[in-house]
């Protein structure tokens, strides 16, 4: 199968890039011919704020260059990540207006949130889900009003336009984010869920360090607070390390000048991560907005690694409470610090969750499992697009 893979980077890496970057690597290890194109947001650095809103709203250079690579390419399918903002959505379109099926997979929930997160003042908001995002506006969701304006007005307009009815098939990542976006309003039988995955295979740690682990952006959504406010009601018995950087890292800077058992890393490698995670005797999940896939959550299954997780969205529904890890109140600092002070107090339980982690990622986060379901769906989409030509 030829596959045109197409993607717009962020500034700032993060898990939807990496998990672009892996499909891209698996397919072409199964033999298909591959087609990267990809668009950088840091192009938008050089536009004013004029050409920025143009891009954003309506791409022509962007929908020349897919034109070009897909007549130059001949896919079979188009597989778009991220148009978000450079791109724009009317590469969709691109696609479709040359006979090609396009499959989108909705790594978070920008089509129905200015921020794409659900989250506002430190709690889940769902208020712009199931009309025009205009609240949003109105409260500067996305950076502030005028950015969020023209966010909104980019939704509005493809709305308007009916560009999703140009995809073939929406992938979303988890039941719980297919819920979200059949409850505002899309095609229950255009939206397929397949999750993430880890590719290559890390292998199993062995939980040795004698340590607990917090991986992410330091952000108020992280539950970042939370964590800290946790820690201190442990009174100093459990060491904890802290990867990642952000603008919390002041708030983190201070509590581990308090706290001797906090130890800040700042920013890591994948590979480093993956070493700390293979040591970690859990890994602490506290955030507080629905997640979209958190690829660390995936990250610690592969390594075995239990997962203390906020009982919130998605991140609840990849961990099962006294299976793969605990569940405690999202947003509660004592319910997190009880979950951490039993696992860390149960070495046996801890040996028990650590075989059962690994056993739910062979199962179901595997390179093979992933691309079992991408081919099924490929392989429907273009049969469908047979059919009707």
């Amino acid at each position: 199968m030829r596959i045109l893979m197409v993607h717009t980077c962020y500034r700032q890496s993060g898990g939807e890039d990496r998990v672009f970057a892996a499909e891209v690597e698996l397919l072409r290890a199964y033999g298909h011919a591959v087609r990267p194109l990809v668009w950088h947001n840091r192009e938008l650095e050089r536009l004013s704020p004029g050409q920025q809103l143009r891009t954003m709203l309506w791409n022509e250079a962007a929908c020349c260059r897919m034109r070009e690579v897909i007549q130059s390419f001949g896919p079979d399918v188009v597989h778009v990540h991220n148009t978000f903002p450079l791109a724009s959505p009317a590469i969709v379109r691109t696609a479709r207006e040359l006979d090609v099926p396009v499959v989108l997979t909705l790594h978070n929930y920008r089509l129905l949130c200015l921020n794409a997160l659900f989250f506002r003042k430190g709690r889940v908001c769902t208020d712009c889900a199931r009309s025009l995002p205009w609240r949003g506006v109105l409260r500067g969701c996305y950076r502030n009003r005028p950015a969020s304006l023209a966010v909104a007005a980019m939704l509005a307009l493809h709305r308007r336009l009916r560009t999703w009815d140009y995809v073939d098939r929406f992938i979303v990542l988890t039941e719980f984010a297919r819920r979200q976006f059949i409850g505002a309003g899309f095609p229950v039988e255009r939206l397929v869920v397949k999750p993430n995955f880890v590719y290559p295979d890390p292998g199993p740690g062995e939980g040795k360090g004698g340590y607990m682990l917090f991986v992410g952006r330091l952000t108020p959504e992280k539950g970042v607070g939370t964590l800290l406010r946790a820690w201190e009601l442990l009174g100093g018995r459990i060491p904890l390390r802290i990867v990642g950087d952000g603008p919390l890292a002041p708030l983190v800077r201070e509590a581990c000048a308090r706290q001797s058992n906090l130890h800040w890393l700042g920013y890591k490698t994948h590979d480093e991560v993956q070493a700390l995670m293979g040591e970690a005797v859990a890994l602490v999940f506290p955030s507080e907005w629905y997640e979209g896939f958190p690829m660390v959550l995936v990250e610690a299954l592969a390594r075995g690694t239990p997962v203390i997780v906020s009982a919130l969205g998605a991140q609840a529904s990849l961990i099962t409470h006294g299976v793969e890890g605990l569940h405690f109140r999202a947003g509660d600092p004592d319910a997190l610090a009880e979950q951490v002070s039993w696992l860390w107090s149960h070495p046996r339980e801890q040996l028990r969750m650590r075989s059962h982690a690994r056993n739910t990622y062979e199962r179901h986060y595997t390179a093979a499992e992933n691309y079992n379901r991408l081919m099924e769906i490929y392989e429907q989409v273009v049969s469908n697009a047979v059919a009707c030509a």
